[in-house]
């Protein structure tokens, strides 16, 4: 197993560190994060508030901590769900070909050629603000990638010799996929996974910023900037905390998937092409 680069030991322990910090959010925070004093509003850091306070007088690093739940949650939620109905409809269409394969990879084209944070803008427009209606959105116009990646491998993978000799004895088509296709596919779309985690989190803040997430008193790293925005030059922290935590997150998984995506086309590379099919 290689050892990591040392840049990439820093990433994942900041990486760790602000997940932990979140998970661990209802105990670290030192104050309820609604909780509002107006006279303390846009207060300096101290050893009371570590981050200042809000324009309402709200404990900023309490906030960040809490708000941090909904960004990483839905940002990983949808990065799972993506992740899952693409690589379906990928391997389906690798292995079905014929009009099935055409439907599916014309149709994937349509929705790669079109900007997602519109289509994203649309649909939560249409269906409401809140949880559910961003996660749905993310859903929709995110499992492209994962799709067209998984035929490109899948086709791949299926003219190989251990997969034809599987076809010659008979395996069931499932047996096939679970066995001998789904693993081959595991590495790369682990890395794109964890690439697209970065960009669902930049997306997630984005809709937040514009209304579209959580609605108050609930706070999320992307309604932190945008409600901060106007008292920046006077509590500076109040928006360069959220937006250097997002920086800091993105940043970090972007690293890492690019390392997970080139170590997994490296030992793709030197895979043999015929092993035992061990029905």
């Amino acid at each position: 197993m290689r050892r990591l680069p040392f840049h990439l030991w820093i990433t994942c322990t900041v990486l760790a560190a602000i997940v932990l910090a979140v998970a661990l959010s209802p105990w670290l925070a030192p104050y309820p994060p609604a909780e509002q004093n107006l006279a303390i509003r846009l207060a300096a850091p101290s050893g009371a508030h570590l981050l200042g306070t809000d324009h309402l007088g709200r404990d900023t690093f309490s906030r960040l901590l809490d708000g941090g739940r909904f960004s990483l949650t839905l940002a990983a939620l949808a990065t799972v769900l993506t992740a899952l109905a693409g690589t379906a409809v990928g391997v389906l269409s690798a292995r079905r070909g014929g009009w099935l394969d055409e439907f599916l990879t014309r149709t994937n084209d349509v929705l790669l050629a079109m900007p997602e944070m519109v289509v994203a803008l649309f649909l939560v427009a249409v269906l409401g603000t809140g949880y559910h209606s961003l996660l749905l959105a993310l859903t929709v116009t995110g499992w492209t990638p994962f799709a067209r990646l998984a035929r490109s491998l899948a086709m791949d993978v299926s003219a190989r010799g251990f997969v034809e000799a599987a076809h010659v004895l008979k395996c069931p088509p499932s047996f096939i996929v679970l066995k001998h296709i789904i693993p081959h596919l595991a590495g790369p779309l682990l890395g794109q996974a964890t690439l697209r985690f970065g960009h669902f989190l930049i997306n997630v803040g984005a809709l937040s910023y514009l209304g579209l997430g959580v609605q108050p008193p609930q706070s999320d790293w992307g309604s932190m900037l945008a409600a901060a925005q106007p008292y920046a030059a006077r509590a500076p922290l109040t928006i360069l905390a959220p937006g250097l935590v997002i920086f800091a997150v993105a940043l970090s998984v972007t690293l890492l998937g690019q390392h997970l995506f080139r170590t997994s086309r490296t030992a793709a590379a030197v895979t043999p092409t015929a092993v035992p099919v061990n029905a």
